[in-house]
């Protein structure tokens, strides 16, 4: 579906309530979206999926409080075998799934696509300090009520969140309480409330401003200057020759001599890398 109005580049908002103790994040989604699939047929349930975990983990890279990584990875049994995206905390994105069998269209949730024993692990990769992995169970249907559950088991931190993705564009919204707040159950509730009112068109259609006047215009707000999102990968012709060189004399030989040259691609951004045997020949005795 294409909306001719959309006003809005890839952003990333966040806010807080200035009388509770919540804070709030808006992401909104285009070519950085778009760029996931350059170069890929995916079909377009996962197409959907993967957009929605990547405004979640765009939402929830805006939440370090440290320069470092993040990485939302769902594994499973299912026609869709993996997906993940991965995140840094100046917002650059990158993702990718594999899929093994024949998606239907009529497929959504997490456990059609990816199987009843499917699993969230939320890595959390500081530049500096200790890395932190967490796991929950796929027991919803969602990533959103996956998400949701590692922070009430995991952080018990009251936490929602609210993802759209259609294949053009992909949005979330994600309300939490402030660590040791004192805001009330019944307040967090009645921000809720007033987030449940977005419709998937209005988050596709209207600016982050507009949205957030929309729902909470009888609010105090702090808004933060806007963040922008971006795709942006992490590959290179240096990082592929170093996985090479964890490879086989034997086998790059074998490689070599039924090709005369090993083409390496990229799994996140298609991108392809080829090497003469005179090349890694002269590059890996360098090391």
């Amino acid at each position: 579906m294409y909306y001719t109005k959309f006003p809005h580049i890839d952003q990333l908002l966040r806010y807080t309530f200035v009388d509770k103790d919540v804070r709030g994040e808006l992401v909104q989604l285009s070519n950085s979206y778009r760029r996931f699939f350059l170069g890929r047929a995916y079909p377009r349930a996962v197409n959907r999926m993967l957009g929605e975990l990547m405004a979640a983990t765009s939402l929830l890279t805006a939440t370090l409080k440290f320069e470092g990584h993040i990485s939302l990875q769902i594994h499973g049994d299912g026609p869709v075998n993996f997906i993940t995206v991965n995140g840094n905390h100046k917002q650059e994105l990158r993702g990718l799934a594999r899929v093994r069998d024949e998606v239907s269209e009529d497929l959504s949730t997490v456990k059609e696509l990816l199987g009843p024993n499917a699993l969230l692990v939320i890595t959390i990769t500081p530049e500096r300090g200790e890395r932190y992995q967490g796991v929950v169970a796929a027991e919803g249907d969602t990533i959103a009520s996956l998400i949701e559950a590692y922070f009430n088991k995991s952080e018990q931190l009251r936490t929602r969140i609210w993802l759209f993705a259609d294949g053009e564009f992909a949005s979330g919204i994600m309300l939490q309480v402030l660590p040791a707040a004192g805001t009330s159950d019944d307040d967090f509730d009645h921000l809720v409330h007033l987030t449940d009112t977005i419709t998937e068109h209005e988050i596709y259609v209207l600016s982050g401003e507009e949205i957030l006047h929309r729902l909470y215009h009888q609010e105090k707000l702090e808004l933060y200057p806007p963040q922008r999102v971006r795709f942006k990968c992490t590959c290179s012709r240096k990082n592929t020759l170093n996985a090479l060189a964890s490879v086989s004399p034997e086998e790059l030989e074998e490689i070599l001599l039924a090709d005369s040259v090993i083409t390496m691609t990229c799994d996140y951004c298609n991108e392809k890398y080829q090497f003469t045997e005179p090349e890694l020949r002269e590059e890996l005795l360098r090391r």
